[in-house]
Order: structure tokens, then C-alpha cells, then sequence
């Protein structure tokens, strides 16, 4: 499967939802293909060069497909479109079109069918819905309850301040277990980081 690349410095997880400012010509352009044709793009993160200008010298192993939920014209005079991540992937390989523009060849990653919610679960989802209360997630209409595991896992994932590295390797869990397990556990450090 061949994907457009939106190279971002975040990490985008399925159901999440973000909002992003248009304004150079390669991902203009991408976008108007993509509204004509119905067709997604990739989210993929930056590990290394910047979000604007040429491409980034080097992106995460995974992405999540971004589809294309809104869009309007900014008082800014941007292009604004707010998307919501689909499925997962992994990066085979990729090329810069002359417009630097990143075109990937990918691989979906499989999905495993979510699992209810658990008793030992119920302080990550207070988590969650304490998250919702802020004004940046609540303006996505993100956070509070949520149906399984696998979306209190990734929405949790997307959400707190974790490193790169260690969303990049959440997405490309395929257990939802394992992801809240590891998300729990670098919770305590996070917290330690908080206190200190």
C-alpha cells in the first residue's frame, strides 16, 4: 500500500483526534488528492529533522492512517483540518517527491478484537476522565469513558507526556493488554518525574 506521509513531531493513535494548520504547498496539495480521491494519508513521527520545510531525516518505524474529519478556513488565513487516526501501520519504505512531499510504502498492522474493561483497569480509566477535564482534550472531544481496553489504551498512550520512543513502541504493540501493562508501569516514573 502506497501512503502520503504527514511527518509530525507526535505520535497519532487510532480514535484520537487532532488539529492541524495547512499551509505548505506539498500537504495542500496532498489534502486536495486526498478529498477528491476519499483516501487517507499517514501520521508518522519525526525522530530526528523538523516538521516544516525539507523532509525529516528520520521517522518512527510505525504510523497511524489519518482521516480527514473537518476542515475550514482559519481566521488566520490557514487551512485547517482536524483528523482522526484509522489504522495502524508499519513503514516498509519511503521516498521524497520533488515537492518533498514522503510517499511510503506500508503494511497494516492487524488488529485484535477489544477486550471489555477490567476491574484492575479502573485508575487508568479515572486517569482518562480526569484527563478530559483539560481544555486542549476536551476541545478534541477526547478523554472520559471509553467502551474497551484498547481504546483506554491508546487514547492514554496519545495523550500524556510520554517519550516518542516508547509511543512509537505502543502502536506497534499488537496486545492491548501488554500496552495498558507498559503505560501503568512508566506511569509510576512519570509521576516520580512530576514530584521531583
Amino acid at each position: 500500500m502506497t501512503l502520503p506521509l504527514f511527518p509530525l513531531n507526535t505520535t497519532l493513535f487510532p480514535g484520537c483526534r487532532l488539529d492541524l494548520q495547512l499551509f505548505e504547498a506539498r500537504y495542500l496539495d496532498m489534502l486536495g488528492r486526498c478529498l477528491k480521491q476519499g483516501s487517507s494519508f499517514g501520521v508518522v513521527t519525526i525522530l530526528e529533522g523538523r516538521e516544516t520545510g525539507a523532509a525529516p531525516n528520520r521517522l518512527g518505524a510505525y504510523g497511524c492512517e489519518a482521516l480527514i474529519r473537518d476542515w475550514q478556513q482559519q481566521s488566520n488565513g490557514l487551512l485547517g483540518i482536524r483528523i482522526e487516526g484509522g489504522r495502524r501501520f508499519r513503514l516498509l519504505s519511503q521516498e521524497e517527491q520533488p515537492d518533498h512531499l514522503v510517499v511510503a510504502e506500508v503494511e497494516w498492522l492487524p488488529e485484535s478484537e477489544p477486550q471489555p474493561l477490567r476491574d484492575g483497569d479502573a485508575d487508568l480509566m479515572a486517569l482518562l476522565v480526569a484527563l478530559a477535564q483539560h481544555p486542549m482534550v476536551a476541545s478534541l472531544d477526547m478523554g472520559g469513558e471509553v467502551a474497551d481496553r484498547q481504546a483506554l489504551g491508546y487514547q492514554l498512550a496519545y495523550l500524556l507526556p510520554f517519550e516518542a520512543h516508547l509511543k512509537l513502541e505502543w502502536l506497534g504493540m499488537g496486545d492491548q493488554g501488554q500496552r495498558l501493562a507498559a503505560i501503568d508501569r512508566h506511569l509510576v516514573d512519570l509521576q516520580g518525574d512530576f514530584q521531583a
